[in-house]
């Protein structure tokens, strides 16, 4: 009569054993935020680098950016104007196309080459080289403006921007020292467009059209690097801020509990 009773106690036994190797401590669920918080601002650092290179087109986008002005300035010297706009527009759709086949982003290689054929369309209206830096300029200037007005009112367009691409809300602009991170990488891009404005209008200006494609290459990527480095100071910045305000909220949260549990005890 006793092994009945045996056969009904042994199965309850491995499921009891079983559960505490399927339960999870606080000390586990813990240890992967801890690492997390350590190691935060350059996990950030490194996704405000590969951000900012995708929306170029990667270090490839770089040198594709390069091609079209290479390609116009010396068809433009050898064959003339035509030939310069012709083999500009075929070298962009020549990299548009090598893009879709290789399967990489293709808004960089459309934004280039939508520059290209305005750029080559004003060159051919005003019967100059240097009409197809014309658009390049203007652009500079518009760009450089709408920074500065982001700037002035308050909603700096680097925040902005990163903000929206990593779909984070705009909480950093409550904090004035996050803002002031954001603010300088802003005023970066500012100083950069209106250097790119001022430098190339007066070698339009002056007729120096091969000094212009040298500054048009030159006042390119090379300077966005610059403001690209300021621009991964300013969102780590922002991040280190975010974080310590949110841990001193909880903290402060933390203290009012127990000054309520000090009070009116555990329940």
């Amino acid at each position: 009569m006793t092994h009945p009773a045996a056969d009904v106690h042994e199965p309850e036994e491995p499921e009891t054993a079983a559960t505490p190797r399927k339960s999870v401590t606080p000390d586990d669920r813990d240890a992967p935020d801890t690492l997390d918080a350590s190691e935060a601002s350059e996990v950030t650092e490194e996704k405000a680098e590969q951000t900012l290179l995708e929306q170029m087109g990667g270090v490839s986008g770089l040198i594709y950016s390069s091609v079209p002005v290479l390609v116009f300035v010396l068809a433009n010297a050898f064959w003339g104007l035509q030939a310069g706009i012709w083999c500009a527009v075929g070298s962009a759709v020549a990299i548009t196309v090598l893009r879709v086949v290789r399967k990489e982003p293709l808004q960089p290689a459309i934004s280039g080459f939508f520059g290209v054929a305005v750029a080559a369309f004003i060159a051919y209206q005003t019967g100059s080289a240097k009409g197809f830096f014309l658009f390049g300029i203007w652009t500079s200037l518009v760009y450089g403006g709408a920074f500065l007005v982001s700037i002035l009112v308050r909603w700096p367009l680097v925040g902005v921007v990163w903000s929206a691409l990593n779909g984070h809300g705009q909480g950093w602009r409550g904090d004035k020292q996050a803002r002031l991170g954001y603010d300088l990488a802003t005023g970066a891009f500012v100083l950069i467009f209106a250097a790119r404005f001022v430098v190339q209008k007066w070698l339009y200006d002056a007729d120096q059209t091969g000094w212009l494609a040298f500054a048009r290459l030159a006042m390119g990527y090379p300077l966005f690097a610059l403001a690209l480095i300021v621009t991964v100071w300013a969102v780590r910045r922002a991040g280190q801020r975010q974080r310590a305000l949110e841990e001193a909220e909880q903290a402060d949260d933390e203290a009012v509990e127990q000054a309520l549990r000090a009070k009116y005890g555990d329940s």
